[in-house]
């Protein structure tokens, strides 16, 4: 039998920080540990908080390219 790995979204690519991360850490505490939450969100500064504001909650974070546009993805597992 296979166990499915929860799995949610979550588009911030319109909010401004600080409000970038609130909206992360409320869409994880919502997971269970294991699971994981991709993030979209647009510029630097949300992918520089929101990446090291999970780091330092113990969640694991993978960024993918950011585009032309600036935006970029993050999947986040929920630890």
């Amino acid at each position: 039998m296979t166990e499915t790995i929860p799995f949610a979204t979550l588009d911030i690519t319109g909010e401004t920080c600080p409000m970038t991360f609130v909206r992360t850490r409320l869409a994880l505490d919502r997971l269970p540990p294991g699971a994981r939450l991709r993030v979209r969100l647009r510029g630097a500064e949300p992918l520089r908080n929101v990446s090291a504001s999970a780091t330092a909650l113990g969640h694991l974070v993978a960024a993918g390219p950011t585009g032309d546009d600036g935006e970029t993805v993050l999947d986040i597992v929920r630890r």
